[in-house]
């Protein structure tokens, strides 16, 4: 065995565990680890050792424990749907200080399924396009009521909604259908992306794909508390990202507002 590995077994033994029990990349956990000081850097061993020792089966962790080296399948062919009308305002006249992440306040929305039953759950996922920021919440079904009724409770408890949240881009599904009624109620700019358009709400989709880790795809939404669904928020929130330079979406949220509430003083 070699001699880096015992000097590092401390380091080693705390990142087996949160891969293990806390789901995260070794990415994540080194930039955590490094922002918090919980190891120095004699410690710890670099992330291309910790993906060798995997490989030659030296750890604990398997390969399949990590999502990261998952390969990811290839994309289907785009389907051609432009006939298909688009509702509320397109995403073609979005500015573009949403569509290239410069402003603060921009979320994309969507639903994870569970159990395709009339008499499940689903989540109703929110993610902020600059700071990664995700909201999820446990809703009664995917109509149009349930999904307004969610926003409206958001409105309500989250301090400086009208500057959190400045848009959002959904798709043109039908619990989304009229949700761009709200423009007025909540003063927030509705867009839609175009039709089987997925990729423009890329961030949305991605982040829905580490809900999917806490949430398998078919298991019943309704066996899971809002307990467990706060915690996989949280999860998410706190994760650090190399996307954000190695912070959290906690963090660059913070940060955000902070400087709205700044701007406004």
């Amino acid at each position: 065995m070699p001699k880096k590995i015992e000097k590092c077994r401390e380091f080693i033994g705390y990142v087996e565990e949160q891969v293990l029990k806390m789901k995260r990349s070794f990415a994540s956990i080194i930039a955590e680890v490094l922002d918090k000081g919980i190891f120095c850097r004699e410690e710890m061993c670099s992330m291309g050792t910790l993906y060798t020792y995997t490989d030659r089966n030296m750890l604990a962790v398997k390969n399949i424990d990590l999502p990261e080296k998952v390969r990811r399948k290839p994309k289907k062919a785009k389907k051609d749907k432009s006939h298909k009308r688009l509702k509320g305002k397109s995403i073609e006249t979005r500015p573009e200080s949403i569509n290239n992440r410069e402003e603060f306040g921009h979320w994309e929305i969507d639903l994870v399924i569970g159990k395709k039953t009339a008499d499940d759950n689903v989540l109703l996922t929110l993610t902020e396009r600059k700071t990664k920021k995700e909201i999820v919440r446990k809703i009664k079904d995917k109509s149009v009521k349930s999904v307004h009724r969610c926003l409206k409770q958001i409105k309500k408890k989250m301090p400086h909604f009208d500057k959190v949240f400045r848009s959002i881009t959904t798709d043109n599904g039908s619990e989304f259908a009229r949700l761009y009624e709200l423009e007025k109620t909540l003063g927030i700019d509705v867009y839609y992306a175009h039709p089987y358009s997925s990729w423009e709400r890329g961030l949305n989709e991605n982040t829905n794909r580490i809900v999917r880790r806490f949430v398998p795809k078919g298991e019943p939404i309704r066996n899971y508390s809002r307990t467990k669904i706060q915690e996989t928020e949280d999860w998410i929130n706190t994760m650090y990202r190399k996307s954000l330079g190695w912070k959290t979406a906690d963090q660059c949220f913070e940060m955000e507002l902070q400087k709205l509430l700044e701007e406004a003083a």
